[in-house]
C-alpha cells in the first residue's frame, strides 16, 4: 500500500516490483543472479587483465574479445545493482530520469553487443577466406574503427527509445513488474497512445538483430564454403575449431535474447514471473559464460590466464 501511495503523490519517480508472486522468495532467488554477477564480472576483467598485460595478446581478435568483455561488464552492471537492492533492501524506488537512463544504456549496450558479434565473424572470415592478407585488412586501427561504427550506430538507434517516452504522460499507478526499467514495461505505464513507441521498439529489434544475423550468416555461409574445398582434414579440423567459440557466444546471446523477445511480446500465456526471470537471465547467463567459452576454446588466451593464476 506504501509503494502505490508514493506512486500517486510523487509523479517523478517508478516503483520496481522485482518478480510479482515471488517477492517471498525474492532474498533466495538473489543467490544464484549474485552468484552469476560475480562469475562473470571475475571472468570479463580476468579477460581483460590478461589481454592487456600480455603484448602477443595485442592482436584483432583479442581485441574485440576486450570489447566483447566491457559489454558483458556493461550489461550486467546496467541492471543488477538495482536488482540487488530490490531483492536484499526493499529499495524499489527509481527516478524517471534514472529508468530512461538504465533503459538506454542497457538498449545500448546490447546493440554494441550484437555490433561486435558481427565484427567476430568478419573476422574469423578473413582468418579462414583470405588468411595472407589476413594483418593488413584486419589491423588494431580499424577494429577500433569498427568499434566506433558500432557504438555510434548503438547510441543512433537507441536514443529515441527514450527521448520518445520522456514525452509520455504516466498514469497514476506507477509500479512496474519487473527488476529493471524494460522498454515495454514502462511504455504501459504510459496513459497516452503508445503506438509510436511500441513500434520504433519492435522496428528497432529487427533491424539490430535481423541485419547483424544476416551479415553472420552471409559470414559463415561463405566460411563454409571455403572449409569445405579443404582437402586436407587436419586443416579442415583446424579451421573449423577457430569458429567454435564465436559460434557457441552467437547461440548462448542470441537464442536467449531472440526467445526473451518473444515470449515477452507474444507469450501472454506464460506467467509474468517466468518473463522476468527469463530476461534476467538472458543479461546475465552470457556474460558469465563468454569469458569461459573463450578461455577454454583459445588455447594462447588459456594458458597466460594460467600463468597469471598460477603465479598467484
Amino acid at each position: 500500500m506504501a509503494a502505490l501511495n508514493l506512486t500517486t503523490s510523487d509523479p517523478s519517480t517508478f516503483i520496481l516490483m522485482g518478480i510479482p508472486g515471488l517477492e517471498a522468495a525474492h532474498l533466495w532467488i538473489s543467490i544464484p543472479f549474485t552468484m552469476f554477477y560475480i562469475i562473470g564480472m571475475f571472468g570479463n576483467v580476468m579477460l581483460l587483465f590478461v589481454v592487456v598485460k600480455e603484448q602477443t595478446l595485442h592482436k584483432p581478435m583479442y581485441l574485440l574479445l576486450c570489447m566483447l568483455a566491457l559489454t558483458d561488464i556493461g550489461t550486467t552492471t546496467s541492471i543488477m545493482p538495482k536488482a540487488l537492492c530490490i531483492f536484499w533492501f526493499n529499495l524499489k524506488v527509481i527516478t524517471v530520469s534514472g529508468c530512461l537512463t538504465q533503459m538506454f544504456f542497457l538498449h545500448a549496450v546490447s546493440a554494441m553487443y550484437s555490433a561486435i558479434l558481427v565484427a567476430m565473424a568478419f573476422d574469423r572470415y578473413v582468418a579462414i577466406c583470405n588468411p595472407l592478407r589476413y594483418a593488413t585488412i584486419l589491423t588494431n586501427a580499424r577494429i577500433a574503427q569498427l568499434g566506433i561504427v558500432g557504438l555510434i550506430r548503438a547510441v543512433l538507434f537507441v536514443l529515441p527509445m527514450p527521448l520518445l517516452l520522456s514525452r509520455q504522460p504516466f498514469c497514476a499507478n506507477r509500479i512496474i513488474a519487473h527488476t529493471h526499467c524494460e522498454h515495454l514495461a514502462v511504455v504501459k505505464m504510459s496513459c497516452a497512445d503508445t503506438t509510436v513507441n511500441r513500434t520504433y521498439g519492435l522496428m528497432m529489434t529487427l533491424v539490430i538483430m535481423g541485419s547483424d544475423l544476416t551479415l553472420i550468416a552471409v559470414s559463415y555461409s561463405l566460411i563454409t564454403r571455403a572449409v569445405l574445398r579443404i582437402s586436407s582434414k587436419e586443416a579442415h579440423q583446424k579451421a573449423l575449431n577457430t569458429c567454435t567459440a564465436h559460434i557457441c557466444v552467437m547461440l548462448t546471446s542470441y537464442t536467449s535474447v531472440l526467445f526473451t523477445t518473444l515470449t515477452h511480446r507474444f507469450g501472454q500465456g506464460i506467467a509474468p514471473h517466468v518473463h522476468i526471470i527469463l530476461a534476467d537471465l538472458s543479461f546475465l547467463v552470457p556474460p558469465m559464460l563468454n569469458p569461459i567459452i573463450y578461455g577454454v576454446k583459445t588455447k594462447d588466451l588459456r594458458d597466460k590466464v594460467f600463468k597469471y593464476a598460477c603465479r598467484r
